[in-house]
């Protein structure tokens, strides 16, 4: 990919940006009950008024680390939509459980009731990313306090009690290493520390390292497989579940692993997470016929059982275009950007919608659009702009150190 390709595909991602902050700033927002709108359709009308706690953080950070760091989306409409987010979320995201910790619900109704709370840690997760980001334009120290210690019950519920969570002990349930766990803890490790001061570096660096080794023990079968769930003891787990591959997970795990090796200067892990969570996924999840990524494969090539199993959907040819451009910023080795051209030609082909703006997030295998609504329950304001935004950042540097 030529310097000339490299501006123009530059050139494509910053339009796109462009085009989906303007969609939701257009549709999204709830200026009745504050909170953003999610189920979201082709056309911009919302067709259904839960809240999914998931996506109110995740556009509460979206909006905020815009506003932050790039000049021209320091708008004060974004500014007052995040906070705006920022008061739904802490007035009802947060629910008290039966053991006196605060849970965070999945689900809220228009007005912020609870309609669902799951026993995992994810929605708690996007709480803090929101809060921690919100805090660094706002100045609320509140705020920053208030993700430090949902963190730390975090922390807790992972590796000391998770009965807080709310699961029962079942006799025939294994205790299971899910590689979205130590990610997701990893990603708030760099969301709490970025551009903090030593103390607090320090304060989560075990937590970091202990993340770091529990997902390259996803990398089995003597290194030729990523698999989604292991055992404890990192060993593989009989049956479907232990067999399951997620290409994307794999993919977003490795930039994941990127930014942690050079934060950290550790050149043995940058080159692992380039060979078996970048490329491995990548070769083994890209569909030979009809190009783009599977969703799930089955490591012994059974037909996995999730449904939806062979679609193509938004969010893993995310992961793959900031994790072969991350690669290859960091290393410069030309398979990489070629990697990343593949990936770049079918997404820009196939997802975004140049009628209504935005992506369709549900392809079928063949790349046709399967599901023509723009947001759902787990598509929001996240995935396609964290993307773009972090191509548009690296291309910049590569293009300013370019010879």
């Amino acid at each position: 990919m030529s310097a000339l390709k490299l501006e123009e595909s530059r050139q494509r991602i910053r339009t796109e940006l462009d085009t989906v902050v303007d969609f939701w700033l257009k549709y999204s927002h709830d200026t009745v009950h504050g909170g953003f709108f999610t189920c979201i359709g082709r056309d911009g009308k919302v067709y259904d008024e839960l809240k999914y706690v998931w996506l109110q953080g995740r556009q509460v950070w979206m909006y905020c680390r815009l506003y932050r760091t790039m000049v021209r989306f320091r708008k004060p409409e974004i500014l007052e939509a995040a906070k705006a987010g920022g008061v739904f979320l802490r007035r009802f995201a947060r629910v008290s459980s039966s053991s006196g910790q605060w849970k965070c619900a999945f689900c809220l109704t228009r007005d912020g009731k609870v309609v669902k709370i799951q026993r995992t840690i994810f929605s708690e997760c996007f709480y803090i990313m929101a809060m921690d980001e919100l805090s660094r334009v706002t100045g609320d120290k509140d705020m920053q306090l208030e993700a430090e210690q949902m963190m730390d019950q975090l922390i807790y519920w992972v590796r000391v009690d998770s009965s807080g969570l709310g699961r029962p002990k079942l006799p025939g349930d294994v205790l299971t290493n899910s590689m979205a766990i130590p990610m997701m803890l990893l990603c708030l490790v760099q969301q709490l520390t970025e551009g903090q001061g030593q103390a607090v570096v320090q304060k989560y660096r075990e937590l970091g390292s202990w993340c770091v080794q529990q997902i390259l023990q996803h990398i089995q079968r003597d290194g030729t497989a990523i698999l989604e769930n292991v055992s404890v003891d990192a060993t593989e787990l009989p049956g479907c579940q232990g067999r399951l591959q997620n290409p994307g997970h794999a993919l977003e795990a490795g930039w994941f692993l990127l930014q942690y090796s050079a934060e950290w200067g550790d050149k043995e892990l940058q080159k692992t997470a380039i060979n078996k969570f970048v490329e491995l996924p990548y070769q083994y999840g890209w569909d030979k016929e009809h190009s783009g990524l599977f969703y799930f494969l089955d490591v012994d090539g059974y037909c996995p059982t999730q449904l939806e199993w062979s679609m193509k959907l938004w969010w893993p040819h995310c992961e793959a275009l900031i994790a072969f451009l991350m690669a290859y910023s960091q290393t410069m080795k030309p398979e990489l950007l070629d990697s990343f051209s593949q990936v770049y030609e079918y997404t820009f082909s196939h997802f975004p919608d140049a009628k209504s703006g935005e992506w369709f997030g549900y392809l079928t295998q063949e790349g046709e659009v399967a599901l023509d609504f723009k947001g759902g329950p787990f598509k929001g304001f996240f995935h396609v702009p964290r993307c773009l935004y972090m191509c548009e950042r690296i291309l910049d540097d590569l293009l300013a150190n370019k010879d």
